[in-house]
């Protein structure tokens, strides 16, 4: 991934959403608890997690995706270990010419990319940001998924 030299805690008060005396407190309460800013920011309600995203996004220069109520291939999704999809949260979304994208929730928790390195090897491998939320209910999905085709095999 791509990282741009701006940190997050300066995009979100270049737009506006945090001022300075926000991001010290974060920046503070960081040094304690070793926990992402962004979370941190989040779980304080000084910003949403919406807000968390798009700047996440310029800063790694990762696409936003929506997965609710978005088409998806389950033969692609069922190629993957499920422990892959529910232990780590990393979700396939598309393979094309290009390579297969993964969506996830954090571009900065190297353990959940380097699993999808791991289970994506050979191919070129994209990431796009999406919500906690969407998360959850694209997991969701796939165990109802889960659970109709083991139905099936046991009719």
């Amino acid at each position: 991934m791509d990282r741009k030299e701006k940190l997050l805690g300066d995009i979100l008060i270049e737009k506006g959403i945090i001022n300075n005396a926000q991001l010290e407190y974060a920046l503070a309460e960081q040094r304690k608890t070793k926990e992402f800013l962004g979370a941190i920011l989040v779980r304080k309600f000084q910003i949403k997690e919406k807000d968390l995203l798009k700047a996440l996004s310029e800063q790694f220069n990762m696409p936003l995706a929506l997965l609710k109520n978005k088409y998806i291939d389950w033969d692609f999704v069922k190629q993957f270990n499920p422990s892959f999809i529910l232990d780590s949260k990393c979700f396939p979304i598309l393979k094309d010419k290009d390579g297969i994208t993964i969506a996830i929730t954090n571009p900065l928790d190297a353990w959940r990319i380097k699993k999808a390195e791991e289970a994506t090897s050979g191919f070129k491998l994209k990431f796009v940001l999406v919500s906690e939320e969407d998360m959850q209910d694209a997991i969701r999905r796939y165990k109802e998924s889960m659970k109709s085709k083991i139905g099936k095999l046991l009719e």
